[in-house]
């Protein structure tokens, strides 16, 4: 039913946009009769694309602005064999006198003024609520926009990508609700959220993405480790020991489950087996993590020039400083991802018998799964390393009792950045929300 009313929609709106043509030799009062209900059916659809409920204004703007980019890439489609037409007319009555153009010209600007309104009121709305459309689609969207036939083929990618992005994001809310009482991330120990090298949790830019509110929305209590963005893996978990300790202290929980993305794997471990933070820790998840190094950062230590290296730490130190950072080391942070230090790392660092430990390891399935600088270093790290997931080996992240490696069935795989939803993408075939989810669930199914 739905698809019949959408049909009709739009060929009521061809009618619309067509009628001063069609009704050229109808009479006055049925032409302006004609056009008075059309151009109100006109603003209608224009203000209400669909009646279709949306869980909120953002997705409801953002679902309506694809139908009307729909409406647009039809009815301009539909609208071709007409302005031939018109064109046609204004050639062959060319020097007959003005008053023989008015009506084509006349159909002609109505045409273009109609194309014009739904076009902008639905682009503008697309291009002001979709999170999914990347800056390269908007810039191509522009760019193109008036070099036919290119402009319809970016509507339909620009239609495809925001439509999906309003129906996945509707039934995402819809799910939560309807497990909201049911509080499936409730854990018994509360999450600590671990991040990795490079970056820190909460600063300038959210480190886990759109995933904190989604375990919060299902009951989890999270917490963040905080330590700075690049130091060698014994300070970084100093630092983290001493976050540890302050929040079992404040909160009096006992314990925390440790959840760690990358390099924040080997400050967990080291705070557990080092730091005495094994009494605090009731479970440890590592999410590509390099346990057993990487290749490619030995390679790069090896490969480059003092001076480029000096000049790269100075650089990042300073910057990461200015950002907050009291005294980031980027070289330091560098060495302990090799595999030189991991395999050293790994005799000395012991697995607490009391906590447990389990791991997940994704893959990318070429170089265009990943934005900057993934694209770049994932053949390398391949060359190097093998399956990798733009950064980690598939063979690195294994650790603990068991391993999930994380591989769908779509083209784009997965990659280092997705696994902590930095980009905000929708990845077909992963939705990177509803696994930590999951995981987290499955955790307070386990007891912890």
């Amino acid at each position: 039913m739905h698809i019949f009313v959408r049909i009709l929609n739009w060929v009521i709106l061809v009618f619309g946009i067509n009628s001063p043509y069609i009704l050229r030799d109808a009479p006055t009062l049925v032409k302006i009769g004609v056009w008075a209900v059309l151009l109100l059916y006109f603003l209608v659809v224009n203000i209400f694309p669909t009646w279709k409920k949306y869980p909120n204004w953002r997705l409801k703007i953002l679902g309506d602005g694809a139908e009307l980019i729909l409406a647009f890439w039809v009815t301009c489609a539909a609208t071709i064999p007409f302005a031939v037409l018109l064109i046609r007319e204004i050639i062959a009555n060319w020097g007959s006198g003005w008053y023989n153009q008015v009506f084509p010209v006349t159909c002609g600007i109505v045409i273009i003024a109609a194309e014009a309104v739904i076009f902008w009121n639905g682009i503008l709305r697309v291009y002001a609520t979709s999170v999914q459309l990347r800056i390269k689609h908007r810039v191509l969207g522009l760019v193109f926009g008036f070099i036919f036939p290119v402009n319809l083929v970016m509507l339909m990618i620009i239609y495809i990508k925001t439509r999906n992005e309003a129906i996945f994001e509707t039934e995402k809310i819809l799910l939560d609700k309807s497990r909201q009482d049911d509080k499936i991330c409730a854990t018994k120990y509360p999450i600590l959220l671990v991040h990795g090298v490079f970056f820190r949790d909460s600063r300038l830019l959210n480190y886990w993405g759109r995933i904190p509110a989604a375990l919060k929305t299902n009951g989890a209590e999270l917490y963040y480790g905080d330590q700075q963005s690049a130091l060698s893996v014994e300070d970084s978990a100093k630092e983290l020991a001493k976050r540890i300790e302050q929040i079992v202290a404040e909160t009096g929980c006992g314990k925390l489950n440790i959840i760690a993305h990358s390099k924040g794997g080997l400050d967990s471990r080291y705070a557990i087996s080092k730091l005495d933070c094994g009494k605090y820790v009731a479970s440890l998840t590592t999410i590509n993590t390099p346990h057993r190094g990487c290749l490619f950062a030995e390679y790069l230590l090896g490969a480059c020039k003092p001076k480029l290296k000096e000049f790269v730490e100075k650089a990042y130190n300073k910057v990461f400083y200015v950002l907050g950072d009291a005294s980031p080391d980027f070289m330091s942070a560098v060495k302990c991802l090799t595999n030189s230090y991991c395999e050293e790392f790994n005799k000395e660092v012991i697995d607490d018998p009391e906590v447990m430990y389990q791991s997940f390891g994704s893959k990318a399935t070429n170089r265009r799964s990943g934005h900057f600088p993934l694209n770049i270093s994932y053949p390398v790290v391949k060359k190097y390393d093998g399956d990798n997931d733009g950064l980690v080996a598939l063979s690195s992240a294994p650790w603990g009792e068991k391993f999930t490696p994380l591989i769908p069935k779509s083209k784009h795989g997965i990659t280092h950045a997705d696994m902590i939803d930095l980009n905000r993408a929708n990845i077909k075939g992963f939705d990177v929300r509803e696994f930590y989810v999951q995981l987290v669930s499955e955790l307070k199914e386990r007891g912890f």
